[in-house]
């Protein structure tokens, strides 16, 4: 796995001293690229040198553990080895996660795309709490939220709602939240005081980029028409929403959030494009869609990924089986607890069949 990090360090050296140089700047997006690619091998060219650093001071202790005659230097040298060998195999693994496949969308603004689903206006309210949730993590990660598109229940939860997430690695933090999230607990519409089951299915779709996709004007049908819902004065009065089609594919999106038709289209076709994204990803690779099917999935009680139990105080997480009684901290954006055991978990999978490759 190590062979040819000398090469990629080498490299590092010669971008970054590349950066350092004047006339870098007169080319055009030049220093930009350059950034980019120093920032992407940095975090493996320094684990690399830690690492090689840590095995030249091994081998200089072994070889004091075999030449001192003094005994007490001799054992506080042999003490030095074996901080040294337990140092050395923390960096190593550091360095083999860092050498994992990238997923290309990893550094990509997000899709959340929130509905309500099995539960009638019960769940409606849960989409709106996490919704609220996701909000409040993204104020502490400095993330910047934007809503595109929404529809409200008649108990002011969200039948259904897309909102836009921009900032550093969005994707890679939140890819794991696709899925049915599962709510137990009393409404408040409840008198006798039983608990109730609802489900929300979350959608986590990379940003698409203008470059990344082309949609020939002729493959999309474009209506408008008067928005309805709370929206303001132009509510019922003009076509400000927008419904886009796009042909080959029957993809529907439509749009109503703002009073401009312009910005409406705008919203949508950042949606739709995001969406045929996804699609053909999905495609291309077997295991975006199997995601994309457990991200949409049907909204059914049974096919949750997390339960939320308010009465508990309790949020599980069905895939790693964890358990965690913070619940009242977790929607209130507390969610790295959950998210950071779902990163390890998903690494130790990509080490595990990296090494069965091998084999």
């Amino acid at each position: 796995m190590f062979d040819r990090l000398e090469d990629v360090a080498r490299r590092y050296d010669e971008m970054a001293a590349r950066m350092a140089d004047p006339a870098v700047y007169a080319l055009p997006g030049e220093f930009q690229k350059l950034a980019r690619d120093v920032a992407a091998v940095e975090p493996v060219v320094k684990a690399w040198r830690a690492l090689q650093a840590c095995d030249a001071s091994l081998v200089a202790t072994r070889q004091m553990v075999d030449e001192e005659r003094d005994p007490e230097l001799r054992d506080l040298a042999r003490l030095e080895v074996d901080t040294l060998v337990e140092q050395r195999q923390r960096l190593a693994d550091e360095l083999k996660i860092l050498l994992l496949p990238k997923d290309p969308n990893d550094e990509k603004n997000v899709l959340l795309e929130i509905r309500g689903g099995t539960g009638g206006e019960e769940a409606t309210l849960f989409a709106a709490d996490l919704f609220r949730m996701y909000g409040r993590y993204a104020e502490r990660k400095g993330w910047r939220l934007e809503i595109l598109d929404r529809s409200e229940s008649e108990s002011r939860g969200f039948k259904e709602i897309i909102a836009l997430i921009s900032g550093t690695a969005v994707f890679s933090t939140l890819k794991f939240e696709a899925g049915v999230h599962r709510v137990q607990r009393v409404p408040e519409t409840e008198s006798q005081g039983r608990i109730h089951t609802s489900a929300c299915t979350v959608a986590i779709l990379p940003e698409a980029e203008d470059i990344e996709l082309d949609i020939p004007d002729k493959e999309l049908r474009i209506d408008v028409y008067r928005s309805s819902g709370n929206g303001g004065q132009s509510v019922n009065t003009t076509d400000s929403a927008v419904r886009i089609t796009h042909l080959p594919t029957n993809t529907v999106v439509c749009c109503q959030d703002e009073k401009s038709q312009h910005k409406n289209k705008a919203k949508a076709m950042k949606i739709l494009r995001s969406r045929l994204l996804d699609q053909m990803q999905a495609a291309q690779h077997a295991e975006r869609a199997d995601a994309r099917r457990t991200m949409v999935g049907s909204g059914d009680r049974s096919e949750r990924i997390r339960t939320y139990n308010f009465p508990q105080n309790r949020v599980t997480d069905h895939r790693i089986g964890l358990t965690l009684y913070a619940l009242d901290a977790f929607v209130e954006g507390d969610l790295d607890p959950v998210l950071d055991p779902l990163r390890a978990a998903h690494q130790a999978e990509l080490l595990k069949a990296q090494q069965a490759e091998a084999l």
